[in-house]
């Protein structure tokens, strides 16, 4: 299956890109820039951008700070979330506190996620 892409928001995805929040460019440079599967940052995927995603295990990563946990921001993931998983894709989201108290704990969750959900396991090492 194809994922949509809005063309529309890709200025605001740049964007997103250069304005990292904390959380995300320690997830983006600790872990998942060197990850040995290409994972993209701010990927506009339908009308959303998220903020990272990994194609060759449909895998979408987000990284939540406390306005997500408000109704308003609990609505709109639902939402997304909803789209997202329409299409085959897999949510995986972690709190600011997460990624804070527990880096190691996410890091091997998205790696255990992305290695379950390849089509071959170990194609990333050939």
């Amino acid at each position: 299956m194809t994922i949509p892409k809005d063309d529309s928001q890709l200025k605001n995805a740049r964007r997103l890109r250069k304005e990292m929040t904390p959380h995300e460019r320690k997830l983006w440079y600790l872990f998942l820039r060197n990850y040995p599967v290409k994972i993209y940052r701010q990927r506009i995927i339908g009308s959303f951008i998220v903020d990272f995603y990994c194609a060759s295990a449909r895998l979408v990563i987000e990284v939540d700070g406390s306005q997500h946990y408000e109704s308003q921001g609990m609505a709109y993931d639902a939402e997304r979330s909803k789209f997202l998983s329409d299409l085959g894709l897999e949510v995986l989201r972690f709190s600011n506190r997460e990624i804070d108290r527990n880096f190691r704990s996410v890091c091997e969750q998205i790696d255990s996620t992305i290695q379950d959900r390849l089509p071959d396991p170990l194609s990333h090492l050939r």
